[in-house]
């Protein structure tokens, strides 16, 4: 299980932090209470480090790597940014819907982080229920959002 104190992430060597660095933060609409909280959790270290950033929203996790791959064409010559960050919330329900839109958004990822020059970083949490959810908002497993964040910026710099 993954707990917020079996990783060395949230060390991080301020000193080779890109200047000017930007990053795209990709939202669902879905399950927004809890992916609105990731994305506040991206910004605290984005606002630490200095960092610029941008959101977008699309309806559903399938439609991430659609949009983020969009938006790299679309501004790949002017105004690239310097990594991608997919975060979303997928709870299980009654039916294999969730098996479905899981394996997708996460196959659509690894898809971008092997077309695309710039990093794509999986802040999609893939939920049983919202208490799981919850306790990866700021709970006993930290905070996802931040974690994506300060993964985005190791990944910008490496």
């Amino acid at each position: 299980m993954a707990t917020q104190g079996n990783s060395s992430l949230y060390h991080i060597d301020a000193g080779i932090l890109k200047e000017n660095a930007c990053v795209v933060l990709v939202k669902t609409e879905w399950n927004a209470a809890i992916v609105d909280a990731l994305e506040a959790g991206c910004k605290t270290i984005f606002e630490q480090y200095r960092v610029q950033y941008k959101t977008l929203l699309v309806p559903g996790a399938i439609e991430l790597p659609f949009a983020i791959k969009r938006y790299w064409e679309r501004h790949k010559e002017n105004q690239a940014p310097d990594a991608f960050i997919a975060l979303g919330c997928v709870i299980k329900g009654d039916t294999p819907h969730f098996d479905y839109v899981c394996h997708a958004v996460t196959e659509g990822v690894l898809q971008l982080n092997l077309m695309l020059p710039v990093p794509t970083i999986f802040g999609v949490l893939t939920v049983n229920n919202e208490a799981q959810a919850l306790e990866r908002i700021g709970g006993a497993h930290g905070h996802k959002g931040e974690e994506a964040a300060i993964t985005a910026l190791k990944m910008i710099h490496s």
